[in-house]
């Protein structure tokens, strides 16, 4: 766990931006097979993150997904860490704040995405 979380990550990240529809967002995560996503200001910088969870509470109070933005559903805030930062720290943290996705930034960018299902992906590889 004194491993950097650059070495769980996934580097190949889809962002979706603060102004895309809903329903746009629910066809980026079928289509790319997503349970989650960055939210991204018009300067690129990250606003939030997006979830399934997210989108099935939207869908249980009867919303209009072409109607309402994406700023208007995230998560405001997201956890961000280094990618130097310790696999133990970022899994402390998630604990901590009862949450399942992580951001990994360099600088003003993002460098890579880390959720819970990927800490169990490395167990059951390792077993």
């Amino acid at each position: 766990m004194n491993q950097p979380v650059s070495a769980l990550m996934e580097r190949r990240v889809w962002s979706v931006d603060m102004d895309d529809s809903v329903a746009e967002v629910e066809r980026l995560f079928a289509d790319q097979n997503l349970s989650w996503a960055p939210v991204l200001e018009a300067r690129r910088t990250i606003l939030g993150v997006i979830a399934a969870s997210d989108l099935l509470q939207f869908h249980a109070h009867g919303r209009d997904p072409v109607a309402t933005r994406a700023w208007q559903l995230c998560t405001y805030k997201p956890v961000m860490v280094g990618p130097q930062t310790p696999l133990g720290e970022v899994a402390r943290q998630m604990i901590e704040r009862k949450i399942h996705h992580v951001v990994v930034v360099e600088g003003d960018s993002v460098a890579g995405v880390v959720s819970s299902l990927d800490f169990v992906r490395t167990f059951v590889e390792a077993a």
